[in-house]
């Protein structure tokens, strides 16, 4: 007899014993049915399998990772290594992971490679991608673990393919392609001015919008084109009788200067800001700076129609109230701004060090409303306080804040005021230019924030357009956003890295940046973004900059005016030809 003993499952789902008695013949089959009872028993015992973690660990472009899942300047045949928790169901992976252009939903032909128990695979593109061209690669949730379990989310990562060397347009030589950059800028000025008064709009997209300081780089510029002969003398003559007559009886003054924006056609002030619906001193100092060195070119005395244009600008230049900007007088300091509806209530004195020199030094030098030294020392230089004096990348920066600001610094002021051997008590000015540009260039070159695009050949902080707006962009305010004016403007100081800069611009990044008006405003390398636009505070330094750095033909004018040199004189100023 055999006595089996087993445990079953009642109807509570508790287990209970039960013994079973059989006779000797039946041993062998019930010997069996036992075995087949306990095998059921021990599987009814065992604890259900744990339900699987399926996600993913990293993903490793070319051997690089990302915690964002941003990469830049990655080769045309990329491997992308993506990890997994639990091994994968290849199937599944072949359709769920693709990698395809950012513009388009098509995914590219990839090759596929499993590893590491099928926990890893590396996927490669079947066929070169595009150069400087950004691309998604994307795990979609259909995903399965080789036991079935979906992955649930979607992973993407965006890849930017690195800047193709080869040249986009043919070799010339260095003195041709500056003549081509200054050509082509010019076009703005010229083809772009506006059709009734001749001065500068604003920006490629402004209609009737013209902007007083651009129009003043504007007539820079259009002294160059004439020097150049991409246009005649006659030709600039008249541009420029159209500008100064348009602002002699159109233009809407008050204290005798221009507000920041007009209305090309009607002269009416188009308001910059809310409250900024008045006069803007220093947008009308860079006007006169411009005048005055139109003044100083077109100076036939043979000649009725240069006499009379000359005449016009002393006008102009005579009726700019610059010390009234003082507060009537009330303050040692220039004010920026003055409205008809809100007077002083802007409030925002021109302190230094930034692109206000200029202000300063005309207001000095006035005929008929000049300023005193005192405004000077207390107001621009703050006694003092605008001197910097601290060493970035091994450079000693004489002024300014901290890794010197924007580059427009050393622009906007010296379009027409010779840096060269110019001191006073706070500062040698080719020094401070120098190395302002300097510390901008080594900044990108070092590159501390890793952004795709900065080298010793693709450089230059300034104030510019960027993808979501508009910005002063300087080493303390960096998002990767370059702008060719502050390399190419740069050209006196930085003469050889800026013509690196140039050539770079021009041969490598091509027609994304080479346009109907010379170089774009701006682009960003880190995100694939190259901006549509053109200002016209931007593009006239370029050719006038350049032209400085060739012969320097605005510094010879603008220096040579009798009432700047009394001026700077009168401030303390030291330097050739005062």
């Amino acid at each position: 007899m055999i006595v089996f003993t087993e445990s079953i499952r009642t109807g509570h789902g508790c287990l209970s014993p039960c013994t079973f008695t059989f006779s000797t013949p039946m041993r062998v089959s019930i010997s069996i049915v036992a075995v087949l009872l306990l095998t059921i028993a021990c599987k009814t015992r065992q604890a259900p399998s744990p339900s699987e973690t399926f996600s993913y660990r990293s993903v490793v472009v070319n051997g690089q990772s990302s915690g964002s899942f941003r990469f830049g300047n990655v080769t045309t045949t990329p491997a992308i290594r993506l990890t997994f928790t639990a091994p994968l169901d290849r199937p599944s992976a072949m359709t769920a992971i693709r990698l395809r252009p950012t513009a388009s939903s098509q995914p590219l032909a990839v090759s596929y490679a499993f590893g590491g128990n099928d926990t890893t695979v590396t996927i490669t593109p079947q066929n070169p991608l595009s150069a400087l061209t950004s691309y998604i690669v994307e795990v979609q949730p259909t995903l399965l673990s080789a036991r079935g379990t979906a992955l649930k989310t979607t992973l993407t990562a965006s890849l930017i393919t690195a800047i193709d060397s080869t040249d986009k347009f043919p070799r010339i030589t260095d003195d041709a392609l500056l003549d081509l950059v200054q050509r082509q800028t010019f076009r703005y000025f010229w083809e772009f001015g506006h059709p009734v008064s001749g001065m500068a709009r604003e920006r490629n997209s402004s209609g009737d919008v013209v902007t007083t300081g651009g129009t003043g780089f504007g007539i820079m510029a259009i002294l160059v084109a004439v020097e150049r002969k991409f246009i005649t003398r006659q030709e600039g003559l008249t541009r420029l009788q159209t500008i100064v007559g348009f602002l002699q009886t159109k233009a809407k003054t008050y204290h005798g200067t221009y507000p920041h924006w007009l209305n090309g056609a009607t002269g009416e002030t188009i308001p910059f800001s809310t409250k900024d619906n008045g006069a803007d001193l220093v947008e009308t100092s860079y006007l006169m700076q411009g005048l005055l060195a139109a003044r100083q070119y077109f100076s036939s005395s043979s000649s009725p129609d240069e006499t009379a244009l000359r005449q016009t600008i002393n006008g102009l230049w005579d009726k700019v109230e610059w010390s009234w900007f003082t507060k009537s007088g009330t303050e040692n300091v220039l004010y920026w701004h003055w409205s008809p509806t809100d007077a002083w209530a802007i409030n925002l004195p021109i302190r230094g060090w930034n692109e206000a020199l200029i202000t300063y030094a005309l207001a000095a030098s006035s005929n008929t409303f000049p300023i005193t030294k005192a405004v000077y020392d207390n107001g621009w230089a703050q006694n003092g306080r605008l001197v910097n004096g601290n060493t970035y990348y091994s450079v000693k920066l004489p002024l300014g804040p901290a890794l010197g600001g924007p580059l427009f610094f050393t622009h906007y002021s010296f379009l027409g005021i010779n840096p060269r051997g110019l001191k006073d008590a706070y500062a040698a000015y080719d020094e401070q230019n120098m190395a302002h540009a300097q510390i901008n260039y080594r900044y990108c070159v070092a590159n501390p924030k890793q952004f795709v695009g900065y080298s010793a050949d693709s450089w230059g902080l300034t104030a510019s357009d960027e993808q979501n707006g508009y910005s002063a962009h300087e080493p303390n305010n960096d998002n990767g956003t370059l702008s060719p004016t502050a390399a190419l403007a740069s050209m006196p100081y930085t003469p050889t890295e800026s013509m690196r800069a140039m050539r770079f611009f021009y041969y490598k990044l091509g027609d994304r940046v080479w346009k109907q008006y010379g170089f774009v405003d701006a682009f960003n390398l880190t995100n694939l973004w190259f901006a549509d636009s053109f200002l016209a505070i931007d593009q006239g330094p370029i050719i006038v900059m350049i032209e400085n750095h060739r012969s320097g033909l605005l510094w010879k004018l603008t220096m040579s005016c009798p009432e700047l040199k009394r001026g700077l004189r009168g401030l303390g100023f030291q330097g050739p030809g005062l």
